[in-house]
């Protein structure tokens, strides 16, 4: 009498540990998506002197084609855990309708599995090399993808071996040029600091209550001629921004600007939506559906949070001088 060969437990349970990962995956992108959007600030525990969470979706890379990188995230991770459940939701169907559904999702799990841990590959270079931060999130993330790749390896019986090599190097290939493409234009001394010459860190943590006669706080950082000429940049071109005069993200735009680039803002572009703050139109933000502070609405787009300039002249079309005083 012929046994049949017992399956391997981590074959029957790779599906429910992929979806698992991939649910862990969605929360998290899902709360910086969140904040991202709503100008918020994420929960992050760093060293004092340290650089963390929100250094992180503050910098250059954490906008990809006017939207927070943790949406691209939440809607990859959305796509495995889908590809993961499709077979176990739809096991009452036929069985060869079955088996060839198990087949594709296991080969777009391959796919998404190989691309997400490139990707999360070249940020946590990003993390360490460039942006030097410490960020338990983007960590998170880059194991979860990690995880997801050895499930996928290991969770069935792959017959040809060389298949999943030469999807490996061409996906990897693809995902790591078209990366490199899409961060072609950062400037990297945008989260550079601490020579002369070079870009000075803002951060701002309020030791006074906000004056709503004078929009908040004062403005202590001084202009170049970049700023300035950004600044009017977006003023010709009909740019808004809308602010409240307590919230400290909103003057961390501002000291980012300086004072006389940011008076070409005031004067001319800013709505304040907070009473009593100077010259409050909360009905015209409302009308605008503002959720969050600073909200830039640029060329029709909505880009919330702070934004540094190099962000802001990629998104408004600035040809103008970039060598930018200040970054967050």
């Amino acid at each position: 009498m012929i046994r049949r060969r017992s399956t391997p437990w981590i074959h029957k349970w790779s599906r429910p540990l992929i979806a698992a990962i991939a649910g862990c995956g969605v929360l998290t992108t899902g709360y910086l998506t969140i904040e991202k959007l709503t100008g918020g600030s994420a929960a992050c525990v760093a060293q004092a002197g340290a650089k963390g969470c929100n250094d992180v979706l503050s910098s250059p890379w954490a906008t990809v084609f006017g939207q927070p990188l943790a949406l691209f995230g939440f809607l990859a991770y959305t796509s495995m855990l889908i590809f993961a459940l499709a077979p176990l939701v739809f096991s009452s169907g036929d069985n060869t309708n079955r088996k060839q559904l198990e087949n594709w999702t296991w080969w777009l799990l391959l796919v998404g599995a190989i691309a997400m841990s490139v990707f999360s590959g070249y940020l946590m270079y990003l993390l360490a090399f460039q942006i030097k931060a410490v960020c338990p999130y983007c960590i998170g993330s880059a194991l979860f993808s990690t995880s997801l790749l050895v499930l996928t390896i290991i969770g069935r019986t792959w017959e040809d071996v060389g298949q999943i090599l030469f999807t490996a190097l061409i996906v990897g290939m693809v995902t790591l040029i078209g990366t490199l493409g899409i961060y072609a234009g950062v400037n990297q001394s945008d989260v550079t600091s601490g020579t002369p010459g070079e870009p000075v860190k803002i951060s701002f943590a309020p030791k006074e209550d906000p004056n709503p006669a004078i929009g908040g706080w004062e403005i202590t950082t001084t202009s170049g001629e970049p700023e300035i000429a950004l600044a009017r940049h977006l003023v010709k071109i009909g740019a808004k921004e809308y602010v409240a005069y307590w919230c400290p993200h909103c003057h961390e735009q501002k000291l980012i600007f300086g004072k006389q680039a940011y008076q070409e803002i005031d004067n001319n572009i800013k709505v304040e939506c907070a009473p009593p703050g100077l010259k409050a139109q909360p009905e015209v933000c409302q009308a605008a559906k503002i959720t969050g502070f600073p909200t830039w609405i640029i060329n029709g787009k909505s880009y919330s949070g702070v934004q540094n300039l190099e962000e802001l002249a990629k998104v408004s079309g600035y040809t103008g001088p970039r060598n930018f005083k200040y970054f967050k």
